[in-house]
């Protein structure tokens, strides 16, 4: 110990490490807990899933909103994670349109409980971190946009508007199919939503005289000027 009562630098790295790694391990047992019980998850079985006692937790997080802004933010990870491979502009309009629609539709499927957990924090919580995942996406997609308008020659300030739109849309129609399927099955909804996505980038293209070929790569900018 220094003269101060503190311990070692090296010490205090330690323990700091071994602080975070715990703090890791009871976010991935709370990303369990959801699973298995559902978006009203308590601290009391996110420590039974992690096999300690509650009050355990509160060593390692401040109160339970710590707890559940760690889990929201681990989320926001996973969600970039699935769609960050998606970014490279490669392949045909259609094919990125489809890939994207379906890893949303993937995720939102696969993790269904922690989708309605992290909506839940949203409205109760001080960060809504579905906004946050939404806003990343949207600016990603905003880049792609503005940029082939401005190679076609349209006006790119709406790229960003079609962007949050679209998300805005995919998002809400898989949200609620999730509740209510009325027997849509995940490929027709895959279909329905890249239908309706490609008829609407195709719209803002055509009203500056370009149609564009949905299944030409894009590195091939196979497009036709219309008269």
């Amino acid at each position: 110990m220094t003269s101060s009562g503190t311990p070692p630098d090296g010490r205090a790295a330690r323990w700091a490490g071994q602080r975070e790694r715990r703090r890791r391990e009871f976010v991935e047992a709370g990303m369990r807990a959801i699973a298995r019980y559902g978006p009203e998850v308590s601290t009391e079985q996110i420590a039974d899933e992690a096999g300690v006692a509650r009050t355990r937790i509160y060593k390692h997080f401040s109160d339970t909103a710590d707890l559940q802004r760690a889990i929201a933010l681990r989320a926001a990870e996973m969600i970039g994670a699935q769609f960050s491979p998606l970014w490279g502009v490669s392949g045909t309009p259609r094919d990125m349109v489809h890939a994207t629609i379906g890893a949303h539709i993937e995720w939102l499927s696969e993790h269904r409980a922690l989708y309605q957990y992290l909506m839940r924090q949203s409205v109760t919580g001080p960060r809504d971190v579905v906004a946050d995942v939404k806003t990343a996406i949207a600016r990603q997609l905003t880049v792609l946009f503005e940029y082939y308008l401005g190679l076609f020659g349209a006006d790119q300030k709406v790229g960003e508007t079609i962007a949050y739109g679209l998300v805005g849309l995919v998002e809400s129609s898989t949200a609620h199919w999730l509740d209510v399927p009325r027997g849509i099955g995940r490929e027709e909804l895959r279909e329905l939503l890249a239908r309706w996505v490609w008829s609407i980038l195709d719209d803002t293209l055509r009203t500056v005289g370009v149609a564009l070929n949905p299944d030409s790569p894009l590195s091939a900018l196979d497009f036709r000027t219309l008269d």
